[in-house]
């Protein structure tokens, strides 16, 4: 920690910084997991010099400072610092964005777990920025041309496919046969309803 101060200091005004200041802050980052004081000085000495975004483009310091906000209940905070870190790992930075808000939820309700059914929802209220994921969250519904195909082979033939039947109808429609089993006992559950 000494030495990665120092060199912090003595790089303070070099512009970019020497690529070992970032190798040393990532290894510290994860070496000082479980340490929080430690952990948050090393957070306000990056957060605090001039080098802040050449930082967060490395996601172990992202992670680290975005865990310590949340363990200080500062949610907006790490949401902001995930707005705008310019990371690679989007998908890691995705994951990170959920898991701010579900500690907020679980703070809000005083548990210490979700069900899937409430992280569902928490996802669907807070959908990550665009910076974050620019193509737009995964959409997980079939393309319209396979619902509807499947249902009019539900309605035509039959809702309760035979096991060659099933293998016929994910072959033609590039899906797993698994997929097109679940599809038609989500036909069959939704229509007893």
């Amino acid at each position: 920690m000494k030495r990665f101060m120092a060199m912090l200091n003595r790089n303070k005004n070099k512009d970019p910084p020497p690529p070992k200041l970032l190798d040393l802050a990532e290894k510290l980052c994860k070496t000082l997991q479980s340490s929080s004081s430690s952990l948050e000085k090393l957070v306000e000495a990056m957060m605090g010099c001039k080098h802040k975004m050449y930082f967060l483009t490395n996601i172990h310091i992202v992670r680290a400072c975005v865990l310590l906000h949340i363990r200080n209940g500062q949610h907006d905070r790490a949401c902001k610092l995930l707005e705008y870190c310019k990371a690679e790992e989007k998908e890691e930075l995705v994951q990170l964005w959920h898991e701010v808000h579900y500690r907020r939820v679980m703070e809000r309700q005083q548990t210490d777990f979700l069900t899937p059914l409430q992280k569902f929802r928490c996802r669907k209220r807070n959908p990550p920025p665009t910076s974050l994921c620019p193509e737009g969250l995964k959409n997980r519904n079939y393309p319209e041309e396979v619902r509807q195909s499947l249902h009019r082979f539900a309605t035509e033939v039959t809702a309760n496919p035979d096991k060659k039947q099933r293998e016929g109808l994910a072959h033609q429609m590039n899906l797993q046969p698994i997929q097109v089993y679940n599809w038609f006992a989500n036909y069959r559950r939704r229509r007893k309803s």
